[in-house]
């Protein structure tokens, strides 16, 4: 599904190869099917306002769009996980997925980057590729309300990508819910994150946060108000776990 790949690069990191492809680009988004006529044309404008820009400045306003705090992290299990051991396993868990269908990782990002994981789903099929998204709609759905919120455009890649999943969601739940939160990339939020905090003996070791201790941080994302659908592992994985714990068992 060329659309993906159209998405996963425009999401990721401003390159000057991004930049002279856009016509191709443009082409691509123009013959797309899987988003309507309306979005075609917001995500045109996206990449036209996007690839005119000065490179540098592109690159600087991403890294304080995606890098700065974690509420708009690219990263898909710290908005499900936050800094819990769970995330860690979730990781191995998705490379396993990868592996299991072809899709060697070369680079250096983690398996969860978003604009990676719609590079592995581009190479799927349609019921495939719906289902995965459909998976993290929720949270597709609050990086493009948190984006909204700042008045970005950027907004517009994750509107096409729930669209592309042909899954319905409470758009106005979540947008409450964003307007409700407090920004965690603000110079005094930053510094808050940084700053030495009391020791005590009495509070989860690092790695092992309670769900109460995530929901409780000022940095961290609720649950709760934010995924109401836990990501799901499907059958291609499902059997493969299976499979490799009936080995480990037999070799005790």
């Amino acid at each position: 599904m060329l659309i993906l790949k159209v998405i996963s690069r425009l999401l990721d990191y401003p390159t000057a190869e991004l930049f002279r492809a856009a016509d191709e680009i443009i082409e691509v988004v123009e013959q797309t099917e899987e988003i309507n006529q309306q979005q075609r044309n917001q995500l045109i404008q996206f990449i036209d306002v996007l690839t005119n820009k000065d490179l540098f400045d592109a690159q600087e306003r991403f890294d304080l769009l995606f890098d700065r705090g974690r509420a708009l992290s690219l990263l898909l299990f710290e908005h499900v996980h936050g800094e819990s051991r769970d995330r860690g396993q979730a990781m191995v868990d998705l490379m396993n997925v990868y592996k299991t269908k072809g899709f060697e990782v070369e680079a250096a990002q983690l398996p969860d980057y978003i604009p990676l994981f719609l590079e592995f789903l581009s190479e799927q099929d349609k019921p495939y590729v719906q289902e995965w998204l459909g998976d993290v709609c929720h949270i597709l759905m609050m990086l493009s309300e948190r984006l909204i919120d700042r008045d970005c455009d950027y907004s517009i890649l994750f509107d096409c990508l729930i669209e592309i999943s042909g899954h319905e969601v409470d758009r106005e739940e979540i947008a409450e819910s964003v307007r409700q939160e407090k920004r965690d990339d603000t110079i005094e939020a930053i510094d808050k994150e940084w700053e030495d905090k009391e020791i005590r003996f009495d509070e989860p070791a690092a790695g092992q946060c309670s769900s109460a201790s995530i929901r409780n941080s000022a940095s961290s994302l609720d649950p709760d108000a934010v995924q109401q659908v836990p990501i799901t592992w499907h059958d291609d994985f499902i059997n493969k776990r299976s499979n490799n714990n009936a080995t480990e068992t037999a070799g005790m």
